[in-house]
């Protein structure tokens, strides 16, 4: 069953994006709700099979976990707005445990942030052009949607700077998972608060890329510790 978990995980999980993103096209609203709440689990039993039993493991587990809340909250809130801070707040505590995560890792040598001492003023403007461009209609989501941006650009910078820490392939992957989930989450509040988007599933495609990456280098990082 694990060597059968690790080999098809990773085409189930795009698999079962593809399906969800066609739903959506079709406006096929049962399938999408049968879809889009097993993306995640996915990821979570590859974790499962592919690490052995640790603090970290726990911390992305969870990180995952309330992802899948995020996932739940939004996919009703064209029903009921008010779900749409109960998502917030569920991707916020993702972003603070992966945070966590970033920063135990081990440090091996010194932050790409010093050697590299553009990528932090880079991150910085980018959020903060962000939110320039979202707040005039931001209304009473102005606060907890500026303390979102918060952590989840300081989840890109806590990535960028375990980047030598973690191993050239994995730090790679962290970033690459970070800007996705940067990029992801910046198209949703533009679609939502600014202008809808002329391919709204870019949301969903960077959003899947972004979860992945992450426990493709979560993964790769924990083999590489045994």
């Amino acid at each position: 069953m694990t060597a059968f978990v690790k080999r098809t995980a990773a085409p189930l999980f795009f698999i079962i994006m593809l399906i969800y993103i066609g739903a959506g096209f079709y406006q096929n609203e049962l399938l999408s709700i049968f879809t889009k709440p097993l993306l995640l689990p996915v990821l979570m039993a590859l974790v499962y099979v592919s690490t052995p039993s640790s603090q970290s493991r726990n911390i992305i587990l969870f990180a995952l976990f309330f992802s899948l809340a995020g996932d739940v909250f939004l996919l009703f809130e064209n029903k009921n707005p008010t779900l749409f801070i109960p998502g917030l707040v569920s991707f916020f505590l993702t972003h603070v445990l992966y945070i966590v995560y970033f920063l135990s890792i081990k440090p091996k040598k010194a932050s790409l942030l010093k050697t590299a001492v553009y990528t932090g003023p880079l991150v910085i403007l980018y959020g903060l052009l962000l939110l320039y461009v979202l707040f005039p209609t931001l209304g009473a989501l102005k606060l907890p949607v500026i303390i979102y941006a918060t952590v989840i650009m300081s989840m890109l910078l806590a990535s960028i700077h375990i980047y030598y820490s973690a191993g050239a392939t994995a730090g790679k992957l962290f970033i690459a998972g970070a800007l996705f989930f940067v990029l992801s989450d910046s198209l949703l509040a533009i679609n939502k608060f600014h202008s809808p988007l002329y391919f709204p599933a870019s949301i969903m495609i960077t959003y899947c890329l972004a979860q992945y990456l992450i426990v493709k280098g979560f993964i790769l990082n924990q083999q590489n510790k045994d």
